[in-house]
């Protein structure tokens, strides 16, 4: 079961301990029943005392061996959940971004919450159950300890109700698989309300068009999936306990017919099957949570590997260089595909050359390829030939990473974060104060214990507060995607004319991508694309 291997992934020491914890404890409890047993059809005075110390032994036991089984396996359990929330992070930030665009969000986002939520609930359920096996093999055995042919009979009937059960628990897992792919779908319809909420609520047939056509089609057979494999697993829970009621009748009214029994073992047949109710009505109802949980494990190894295969080497940061000498690319091609259907838009072969101090601007039609040049000059694409060499150095999968630190970036899609994350130098307060001034937020948001006040503003106003970030990064370049297209006119005045120009006058080079042609003549250099090719690159003079 992979739900076990899972956990024995974490801690196999533990879990064996565990284990033989769980064993002693269901072993105890039997014992008890055992014990019941033969006090019931042993009315001798002598012995009371006797039973009296093996009852309270027996029960003091099979309580510290449950307690101490159960936390274990929690330790164990909440901590294999929270190194796999850790692993599947790592492995999404490891993983190369044009794969991840590949994958899109909602399905990502489904295996971060949905899939690691539903082995949280199996786990979570796991040091019950495994006490409730316990307690079932010690009953058994009990029951073997009773009467050999006995116990064949509780085999042919576990056969023969394992067997009738198969069927249908692979029906439940087939039709819930199909609603876990379902609701992939589901999220990227959620994300669609979300993020497209105006659009919706201005367009009336847009809307019903959305909820009746896309929302309620995927919604209806998600449901309808998960009904019917509920319904094959509830079949089989009902089914368990018919056969079990069946054995429980045919101890009590056949039994006694077939073989000569005494009272003795009678009773305790009778009191070890009412006793073995509970815990077998509890392993047959957590049969869906189980399953479940290995479905989203499948999923979540399945992503894993996907994103391990595409994994960025991980190397040592040395310090990013404040003074260098150029940038270049040199016959730098990408392949920028991700709807197969439409095929693979090429942007190179790209032959560029940048240099400190330096004032560019990108310009170009839409989908000319702006974006996807800017992705490969900061080392977020790889090219899939030619070569980037920053400095003298070519960058490979070995100091790409290194390579990126010399980057501050602000996207056209670019994420705020509400903390100063990375960024703590002595002096950071003062100078985020200065530059709050700088882009007129200073009566807007302030910065306390590194984090903003407030990210809920205008767009304009949060990009504001990305160049800040972008600031206080203080590295050697700095490449803006679309910057000003959200400002207002007076503050894209201060952009172009004075905060690009005092950035270049520092030291940095900036590269931008605008459309802005009005304020062209601010670059030291323009480079024009059009459908993945560099139309011309030329200097300005002032």
């Amino acid at each position: 079961m992979r739900l076990i291997s899972f956990l024995l992934r974490s801690s196999w020491e533990m879990v064996a301990i565990a284990v033989v914890t769980g064993f002693l404890s269901g072993g105890s409890n039997a014992s008890l029943i055992a014990l019941i047993s033969s006090a019931a059809n042993n009315s001798a005075n002598s012995r009371l005392a006797i039973v009296i110390w093996g009852f309270a032994g027996l029960a003091l036991v099979a309580l510290i061996t449950s307690v101490v089984s159960q936390m274990l396996l929690i330790r164990i359990s909440q901590n294999a959940i929270f190194q796999l929330r850790m692993r599947l992070s790592n492995q999404i930030l490891a993983s190369e971004l044009s794969h991840l665009e590949q994958f899109g969000n909602p399905r990502i986002l489904a295996t971060l919450t949905e899939d690691v939520q539903t082995v949280a609930n199996a786990v979570h359920v796991m040091p019950h159950l495994c006490i409730d096996i316990a307690i079932v093999i010690g009953c058994l055995t009990y029951i073997t300890w009773l009467s050999w042919l006995v116990l064949f009979m509780v085999v042919g009937v576990a056969v023969v109700a394992i067997g009738s059960c198969q069927w249908l628990l692979n029906q439940g897992k087939k039709y819930l698989s199909l609603a876990r792919e379902d609701q992939d779908m589901l999220f990227k319809h959620f994300r669609t309300i979300t993020e497209g909420v105006k659009e919706l609520k201005l367009n009336y047939n847009r809307r019903q068009a959305f909820l009746s056509k896309n929302l309620r089609s995927i919604a209806t057979t998600f449901s309808h999936h998960n009904i019917k494999g509920l319904s094959f697993y509830a079949i089989t829970t009902s089914w368990g306990r018919l056969i079990f009621f069946f054995a429980i009748g045919f101890v009590l009214f056949s039994l006694p017919n077939i073989l000569t029994l005494n009272p003795q073992t009678l009773t305790g047949f009778i009191l070890t099957f009412t006793y073995l109710m509970l815990p077998m009505n509890n392993i047959v109802e957590n049969i869906p949570i189980i399953t479940k949980a290995n479905i989203a494990l499948d999923k979540i190894e399945s992503l894993g590997f996907s994103l391990e295969s595409k994994a960025e080497i991980s190397t040592e940061l040395s310090e990013f260089k404040t003074l260098w000498s150029d940038l270049q690319l040199l016959n730098v091609t990408h392949n920028y595909n991700i709807n197969k259907e439409d095929g693979a838009f090429v942007i190179g072969p790209i032959n560029l050359t940048f240099t400190p101090h330096q004032l560019v601007f990108i310009v170009g039609g839409n989908g000319s390829g702006k974006s996807t040049l800017a992705k490969i000059i900061v080392g977020l694409y790889t090219p899939e030939s030619g070569e980037i060499i920053f400095d003298g150095k070519v960058i490979d999968e070995r100091n790409r990473e290194w390579y990126r630190q010399h980057f501050s970036v602000v996207f056209s899609d670019f994420y705020l974060f509400d903390e100063l994350l990375g960024l703590d130098n002595i002096a950071l307060k003062t100078k985020a104060q200065e530059y709050l001034k700088l882009l007129q937020l200073d009566r807007k948001v302030t910065i306390a214990n590194g984090k903003l006040s407030t990210t809920n503003l205008s767009q304009g106003q949060r990009k504001r507060l990305a160049l800040l970030t972008a600031y206080l990064e203080d590295r050697p370049i700095y490449l803006f995607d679309e910057w000003a297209a959200d400002q207002d006119p007076a503050f894209k005045e201060i952009f172009y004319t004075k905060l690009l120009p005092s950035l270049r006058d520092s030291g940095k080079t900036i590269i931008a991508i605008t459309h802005d042609d009005r304020y062209f003549h601010v670059a030291d250099r323009i480079i024009k694309l059009d459908y993945g090719q560099v139309e011309f690159d030329k200097l300005q003079t002032g």
